[in-house]
Order: structure tokens, then sequence, then C-alpha cells
């Protein structure tokens, strides 16, 4: 137990607690623990609830305590959501104050399992909707399904926390929750400090490309991000094959279930020797920092991760017009392109090859934006004043 005051102010009687909720574990392992660690460090106790949470070491050492969800992704899987929401009925008998959950399925649960809870011992809850499962282009069926459930969970909702215009706009259009319960934040933030140019050794951004017999002056691409049809990989390396340049290589930086297909279509492209299956690196920033720009050529994002960690590091993006990527690129520090059009990212690619100076502007630029905008730091604070805001519409009780 931390014995430690809340903080200084108006909680400092109070020890908060809060609990952060998910359908999958590695949705907090990867964004979510800075923000366990600032609110343990203020005193408060931290906790989380997830799928694969209670055999994540990780997470065993930077929760005050962690809780495992039975869940799946799907909204038909009916025994999964059942037994999901009788466990998260009991991981809410201890009673948080704050419950702040990410993603659809857990979404939804979680605000119905509080909603059942008697009205003086609801926590406030905040939902962070990292790009709403309805959208344009999407199957109609499964748009009708998320949007139903987003309408029926809004009333449950004391903040819907959106993080591109995009979403915004579909919160407000269909009236998801109350004007005043609805905030806009530019994502969750990525640690300028540590995606920055200065934090990475000479030699390791050159062992980058030796790993993989990428010549140090070839241009590459990166795609990082899940091998998944919904990241369309394959766009890329069918790119890759209409580029001028044959110098040019491909690296691609993570796991899926599509690397078996993506080899093959590599192959069939005679491709083989320029395109690299990097799998899931664990530091992927010198990998980063060698290539000539990150290619992220999705049919659905929220806010890319992966191109903030890119302009952070000064390396521009080539990104499709899934939703976010114009906000992070704002039109100069990359180039969009309509997402599936093979030769607009083919003419972009060539275009990165061409204009070096340009292509380093981009980058510089992106960065600067980064830490405008964007930074971990900032975004911690701005989830510390929301709490507090949702604090004070319902105290804390005391210890």
């Amino acid at each position: 137990m931390i014995d430690r005051p809340a903080s200084s102010d108006a909680f400092s009687t109070s020890r908060v607690t809060l609990l952060i909720v998910a359908t999958k574990a590695h949705t907090i392992r990867h964004f979510l623990l800075p923000y366990a660690a600032h609110f343990r460090s203020l005193g408060w106790r931290v906790e989380a609830a997830a799928s694969g949470a209670t055999g994540d070491w990780s997470l065993d050492e930077s929760f005050d305590r962690v809780f495992e969800l039975p869940l799946s992704r799907s909204l038909l899987d009916a025994g999964r959501l059942a037994r999901g929401m009788r466990v998260l009925s009991e991981v809410l008998e201890s009673r948080p104050d704050i419950v702040h959950v990410h993603t659809p399925i857990a979404a939804f649960l979680t605000r119905a399992a509080v909603r059942r809870m008697p009205a003086h011992h609801r926590p406030a809850v905040a939902y962070t909707a990292h790009g709403f499962h309805f959208h344009a282009g999407g199957n109609p069926l499964t748009n009708a399904l998320f949007l139903t459930a987003e309408r029926v969970a809004g009333r449950w909702t004391d903040r819907l926390i959106v993080i591109n215009d995009e979403d915004e706009a579909a919160a407000r259009r269909h009236r998801l929750v109350p004007p005043s319960r609805l905030v806009h934040m530019p994502g969750i933030g990525v640690d300028t400090r540590v995606f920055s140019r200065s934090s990475i050794a000479p030699a390791d951004i050159l062992a980058a490309r030796e790993r993989f017999g990428i010549p140090p002056d070839a241009p590459l691409f990166i795609v990082v991000a899940e091998l998944s049809r919904r990241k369309r990989v394959g766009d890329a390396i069918a790119a890759l094959a209409l580029t001028r340049d044959r110098r040019a290589h491909l690296l691609l930086a993570g796991p899926g279930s599509e690397r078996a297909h993506l080899e093959k279509l590599a192959a069939d492209l005679r491709l083989r020797q320029r395109v690299h299956f990097a799998g899931f690196l664990q530091d992927v920033r010198s990998s980063l920092a060698t290539a000539t720009a990150l290619i992220l050529s999705s049919s659905r994002e929220g806010l890319a991760r992966s191109i903030m960690e890119a302009l952070a590091l000064e390396v521009p993006v080539i990104a499709s017009t899934a939703r976010g990527n114009r906000e992070l690129l704002a039109g100069d520090s990359g180039i969009v392109f309509d997402t599936g059009d093979v030769h607009a990212l083919a003419a972009a690619m060539d275009w990165m090859i061409e204009h070096p100076d340009e292509r380093q502007a981009m980058g510089q630029r992106g960065r600067q934006r980064m830490v405008e905008q964007y930074d971990l730091h900032q975004l911690v604070q701005l989830h510390e004043a929301l709490y507090r805001e949702m604090l004070g519409e319902r105290p804390p009780r005391a210890v």
C-alpha cells in the first residue's frame, strides 16, 4: 500500500482510487503505464483490469492491483461478454473513485456494470474512444451495432474522450453524450524525450540496417504496424514494386496473422530481397530513425501512435486518409494518399527519395508539432486536470 497523501490540494484528505480497464492487456501495457506511474506518484491507488492482465509482469509492477477479465473483441461472443460482465461487477466492489475505460467492448460492459451499482457507490466514468468502430466505409451491420452500443452507453458516461476531429464530429452528430461531457484530447501522447534522435546512439542506427543487410545509402521505408488486413500492409509492398528506385527497401516491424500472405506477395512480386520482416521490435527507435519515411496505409485508425513516434524522430510520413492522419501531418510533415491507391503511394515514395532536403524539413516540422501539441507529459497533465474536474463533481470517499 502507498501511504502518501493524494495531493496537497482539496483532495489531500482522500485516497483516490483509479481503475483503468481495457479489453486486452497489451492496450494498457503499450499506452497507459506512464499514466499509472504518474498517479501512483501522487499517492493514488491505481488498478488495472483486462484480458491477459494477471499474466503480464509489466502490469504487475505498474499497478497496485490487477484483475483478469474474460473478454474478447467480439460483440457477438455472448458467453464471454456475460462472464466479463460478472467479473466486472466483482471488480467494481472495490469501489474505485474513477474508472477510465479504453476500447469499445470493455467500455460498453464497464459502463453497464457501473450503471447496475447503487447510485451512491458509482464511480465517475471516463471512456477514451481510440477510433469509434463505426466509421465511413465500415460494414453497415457492424457500424449499426457499435453505434447503437455507443448511444446506449453514452448515457452512463461522465466524460467521453475523443482523439481526432472525425470522431468528435461523429459524437456530436449522433449526440452520444451532452456537449459538456465531450472532451477532445490529442491522443494519449508520445514521449518526445525518449523518441528523439539525440536519445539513439549512431551505432544503433547503423546496426538497424546491418541486421537486415540493407545498404547504408539505400532508400528505406518502414511500416510499424500489426500485420493485419486493417493495416493494408500489402499496399506498401505493391507500391515498392512500382517505385522508380530499385535500390529501395521496405522494413515491416510488427507481428500478425497476415505475415505468410505478405511474404508470398513479396515473393510473387520478386521483392523478397528488398522486403524485410522484422517481427515485433522491443525498441523500434533505431529502425525508425534510419528510415527515409514511415508508411501507414491503414483503412482505419484513431490517432496513430506510429506516426507520432516517427515525427518525434524527425522522420516524415506517408499516410492513408484514415481518420486522424491528416491532423497529425497537418499538411507539412508528410504526404497523405487515398487509402488503397497503390500508385499514389508509390508516387509519394518516389517523391521522398528524390527530395531529401524537403523530406528533412518535413520531419523537423513534425517533431516541433509533436513537442508542442502531442507530448506525453502534456497529455498526462490534461488527464490529471480532467480527473480532478470529475472528482470535483463527485467528491472521492474519505479513507
